[in-house]
């Protein structure tokens, strides 16, 4: 399928005809922050996984077209179940929500009896299904903290993001999965300290799922970055911050689709990758000819089974009711 097929009207733009058929199909377009950039400048909304699944859960429209990977279009299903969710690409998976499935939980959750289990929300639904409280990275801290401190927790499946919330909580009894995002991963210590040495003066926006946060930290202590321009931040915290940022480079430690809403939001910055190589390839298998067929076609529709949504939804809106989260993975 080329761009522009020989069903897409010659006069109109392939932007242009996302919105007209996202008209005629009352649907509703989704794009995570790790989209390339033309999938997030034609999408209706853009944002992290969690805070797109409750828009689509408070819009009006009848179908949700969620352009990113797999465990993000479950999540707008289960928070919308009445609503059809389509994916551009069922191929497009996540290597961290792959880290663990239902059964393996279970054989966790067998070993810590009485011990509460916290899912990321970077999981699939089964998953969520056995769990009792979901978190996101910006408010991983505050969920665990809400747990009393003599319960044992199971924190899951990113092992950086559970030293990150070990590290803030001091929480001894805190068990991490160890699981990991690839990419993220893949952001290593020594892209910190020879991008900072390159770069001085720089602001460094650091997801904590990243290998590199414990040594960002641990540098900052050690002072050889300044506390005040080292920030730990989910993707939806590193809009909020580049907002009002006014220094003149910012170094972004997460998966580099993320440069594209921060330099939207501030072009007085220059925001620079702090591996130019972290980039998604499932993040990165839409396409505008994937999302045509999508809107054309319905493909390919994402389905939950209720059973599983239910007990999914109840970790869901157990995190939400200790507070919404300001951010989301």
């Amino acid at each position: 399928m080329t761009l522009l097929d020989d069903r897409l009207d010659a006069q109109l733009t392939w932007q242009e005809e996302v919105h007209r058929l996202a008209d005629e199909q009352d649907a509703v377009v989704l794009a995570h922050n790790y989209m390339a950039p033309a999938i997030q400048d034609v999408a209706h909304h853009v944002g992290d996984s969690l805070a797109l699944s409750r828009i689509a859960a408070g819009t009006d429209a009848s179908t949700i077209v969620f352009c990113g990977v797999h465990f993000m279009a479950e999540t707008a299903k289960i928070l919308s179940p009445d609503k059809t969710v389509l994916v551009p690409t069922k191929d497009a998976g996540c290597s961290l929500a792959d880290s663990i499935d239902a059964d393996a939980l279970r054989a966790w959750k067998a070993e810590h009896p009485g011990a509460v289990v916290v899912a990321y929300v970077n999981t699939t639904a089964e998953v969520k299904a056995e769990s009792d409280i979901c978190c996101t990275s910006s408010n991983a801290v505050d969920v665990v903290s809400s747990i009393p401190d003599a319960t044992p927790v199971l924190f899951l499946p990113d092992q950086f993001l559970g030293a990150h919330v070990r590290r803030v909580t001091g929480r001894a009894n805190l068990h991490v999965w160890l699981g990991e995002c690839h990419v993220h991963a893949g952001i290593r210590p020594g892209d910190v300290r020879s991008q900072v040495a390159a770069h001085p003066d720089a602001e460094l926006l650091v997801h904590p799922e990243c290998g590199c946060a414990t040594s960002a930290l641990w540098l900052t202590g050690e002072g050889d970055l300044p506390a005040g321009r080292t920030r730990i931040l989910s993707t939806g915290g590193m809009v909020d911050a580049a907002r009002t940022m006014t220094s003149r480079t910012a170094l972004v430690a997460t998966e580099v689709g993320m440069l594209h809403q921060l330099r939207r939001v501030n072009d007085r910055t220059e925001f620079l990758p702090m591996n130019p190589q972290a980039s998604c390839r499932y993040m990165k298998m839409t396409t505008p000819a994937l999302l045509l067929r999508a809107l054309r076609e319905g493909r390919d529709e994402v389905t939950v089974d209720p059973a599983v949504a239910g007990r999914a939804r109840d970790a869901v809106e157990r995190m939400i009711a200790i507070g919404a989260p300001g951010g989301g993975e």
